[in-house]
């Protein structure tokens, strides 16, 4: 950096090549640019943009989902924000040469409500099926809550259904899915709401047989 006071040249307040000039305390400033800036596409930045655009895309995919699965959240927080939020790295796999995502990882909702617990669960004749055990005889379990099931393929395609948890101790859920085999089924995820939505248990992602 270099001082000049010349009065030919004036009040100096412009940059050209590699120079910057300008007036500090009266004086006419000359600097150099930096030679090496920080390169703004690195691999770890375009793999960072890659996931958020990952999770975006899901943003979307579910929609009005998210509103089910996140009812108690900070008042300021949108469902869509927290989602991106909770899976934004954890539910990412950076392992490979592009990020995919884990969906045994991903978070579709997130509450206190007491979940139900999945026995087993099948891919037969373009149908899943879920036989869980209800917990209707825990404490403060009501019977009219909601069983959310979503299953999505592997083409993008998204499957929702939905049963009354009910009373007995047993419930088989069945939600009819646009596939031929369980391979074209990229997830399937479960959770329990209240009947005026305001409460949501944690999503489960369930494994097929």
């Amino acid at each position: 950096m270099s001082l000049a006071q010349n009065p030919v040249m004036g009040k100096m307040a412009k940059s050209f090549a590699n120079v910057n000039t300008y007036v500090h305390k009266g004086q006419n400033v000359i600097s150099a640019k930096a030679f090496n800036r920080k390169d703004p596409n690195t691999e770890a930045q375009q793999s960072q943009r890659a996931a958020f655009k990952l999770i975006r895309e899901l943003t979307n995919r579910f929609g009005g989902i998210l509103q089910v699965g996140f009812p108690q959240r900070p008042e300021k927080q949108s469902a869509a924000n927290m989602f991106m939020k909770l899976n934004l790295p954890a539910a990412i796999d950076f392992t490979g040469e592009n990020p995919v995502i884990d969906y045994s990882k991903l978070t579709i909702a997130k509450g206190s409500l007491t979940n139900v617990d999945v026995m087993s669960a099948s891919f037969a004749n373009g149908k899943v099926t879920l036989n869980v055990a209800t917990k209707s005889d825990w404490h403060k379990v009501d019977a009219a809550d909601k069983i959310q099931i979503i299953a999505g393929t592997t083409v993008g395609r998204l499957f929702v259904g939905e049963s009354t948890r009910g009373s007995e101790a047993e419930l088989s859920i069945s939600l009819n899915v646009a596939a031929t085999e369980a391979s074209e089924i990229a997830f399937v995820y479960l959770f329990v709401f209240s009947a005026d939505k305001s409460k949501a248990s944690n999503s489960v992602f369930v494994a097929l047989a």
